[in-house]
């Protein structure tokens, strides 16, 4: 049986518990596309978590809290919501390591956010107070269900995974995407014109989501696509080793 491809997921920290957690989704998710999912710890040491990242295939930047907005330039407004800074650090950290390296990664919600800024984009730190025409993007709603459409770009990498050039989501996220970073593209918007989905052109695979593919997979088997894709991609890398 050959060797399946490594898939490093991040973590949230709870701070009040003094520990790590992540949704089951996630990791049932890679491991239903065909990946093992591995589970990073928030590492203190760069060197180490460089070392980490030379043994996966690829990269899953999953959800959780605010983007603190030192790290794009601003101060904080009001609407901003809980942050962590260890793991914007580590993030931010193997993001750039993983673009500059070519690992392939996959980044949900927040990882979308963690991604851009990244790269050198910007953020809305509160959707509610800065752009007030916006949909409601925090659903009161099953996370499988879905509330509002995203129309996919023609062309692209996430529009060819999701076999439709529109697709309807889950939303959970009161921030997002404002400036978008050099070397990517903007593939999916929500019909406020909020984004939705980016991708690098120049690198293997690089994508990002605004929705949580990972808590619809089970009941709209389309969405295990990007999961799908990412292990594939990682799968390659692992080829061309």
């Amino acid at each position: 049986m050959p060797m399946l491809p490594l898939i490093g997921l991040t973590v949230a920290l709870d701070y009040e518990r003094n520990r790590s957690v992540l949704s089951l989704d996630y990791w049932r998710a890679v491991e239903r596309a065909g990946g093992i999912p591995v589970l990073l710890p928030t590492l203190e040491s760069e060197e180490l978590g460089k070392a980490v990242l030379e043994r996966l295939d690829g990269i899953l930047l999953t959800g959780g809290v605010d983007v603190d907005p030192w790290y794009y330039g601003q101060l904080p407004m009001r609407g901003l919501g809980s942050l962590s800074p260890e793991r914007d650090w580590v993030e931010i950290a193997l993001a750039r390591e993983a673009l500059e390296r070519g690992v392939p990664l996959l980044a949900i919600c927040r990882g979308i956010q963690v991604l851009n800024v990244a790269a050198g984009g910007t953020l809305y730190q509160d959707l509610a107070t800065q752009v007030p025409d916006s949909l409601n993007h925090w659903q009161r709603a099953p996370r499988w269900h879905p509330t509002h459409p995203v129309r996919l770009s023609r062309g692209s990498r996430i529009r060819d995974i999701m076999g439709a050039e529109e697709v309807r989501v889950n939303t959970f996220h009161h921030q997002a995407i404002k400036d978008l970073a050099p070397g990517f593209t903007v593939t999916g918007r929500a019909p406020d014109g909020v984004i939705e989905a980016i991708e690098a052109a120049e690198h293997p695979f690089a994508l990002g989501i605004q929705w949580h593919a990972e808590g619809m997979w089970e009941k709209d088997h389309t969405q295990l696509g990007p999961f799908r894709a990412l292990v594939e991609a990682a799968r390659e890398r692992r080829q061309r080793g």
